[in-house]
């Protein structure tokens, strides 16, 4: 019960007129106000990702959703600016404003060694792509359950398929494996994860959640569609309906799952 209500206060600070008004946007001032609000509310003692890197996660998400490309509210962020040797995979449920997972993940093998420097949209390039992702089914192949991803930005990363860019996880991907050999073990280019809890990550993510995969490179960042402000507010307000009337429904009878 309290995690709804904290939500809802921070929904009602952003624009309680969208609650009550489904036809109203929040403006630019609001929206940034809500970025802050939203990566304060993760906690100051909470593993969450940089605040750029955040707020440029949010704003390809809003994008996403204002599409109605988006049906499961769980943001993955991956950034890949840091070493391989730390977690740098975070998972936030936007709609109780949380990171409910934290974890170590691999890059293409042609990308760098402890750390990436090269990305590719290119078959057989094994190396990881940048950009925004959508999830896709389950299935079993060779490293167990995996988890399709479809990548959604033309000439960036929208290959994924062809190249069998998938969410698994590996054994490569554990701290037993960066104590042997300095770094984490790479792929073929997947963002593969370890294999503590895999399948309760996979499955959790399963069925159109957004994944971004961040990297400073500045064509990338200066040509995106999806880091463009236009059309945040849409999806803004359709991420809030949807809490709302969640908050409605659930208040008093859900409890906090907490981490995996």
């Amino acid at each position: 019960m309290l995690i709804f209500v904290v939500l809802l206060v921070n929904l009602t600070y952003l624009s309680g007129r969208i609650i009550g008004d489904p036809s109203a946007k929040p403006n630019n001032s609001e929206i940034v106000n809500y970025y802050s609000r939203f990566y304060n509310a993760l906690g100051a003692d909470s593993p969450k990702p940089g605040y750029e890197v955040f707020a440029k996660a949010l704003t390809g998400f809003f994008n996403l959703k204002a599409r109605e490309k988006i049906k499961n509210n769980l943001l993955t962020i991956i950034d890949f600016s840091l070493s391989s040797t730390v977690e740098r995979m975070w998972i936030v449920d936007m709609t109780r404003m949380k990171v409910i997972n934290y974890s170590l993940v691999a890059h293409g093998r042609n990308s760098g060694d402890e750390f990436p420097v090269k990305f590719s949209n290119n078959p057989s390039s094994y190396q990881s792509s940048l950009g925004f992702y959508l999830t896709d089914d389950i299935y079993y192949g060779k490293h167990g359950m995996s988890l399709y991803l479809d990548g959604v930005e033309p000439d960036v990363n929208d290959k994924a398929r062809e190249r069998s860019i998938v969410i698994h996880g590996a054994d490569y991907v554990s701290r037993d494996f960066i104590k042997n050999a300095g770094r984490l073990g790479r792929s073929f280019g997947c963002p593969s994860i370890p294999m503590e809890n895999h399948e309760k990550v996979i499955s959790s993510l399963s069925g159109r959640s957004c994944v971004y995969i961040y990297y400073p490179d500045e064509k990338y960042l200066s040509s995106s569609s999806l880091l463009v402000m236009e059309k945040v507010p849409d999806g803004i307000s359709r991420l809030l309906n949807e809490t709302s009337l969640a908050f409605i429904l659930n208040s008093g009878s859900k409890k906090d799952a907490g981490n995996y």
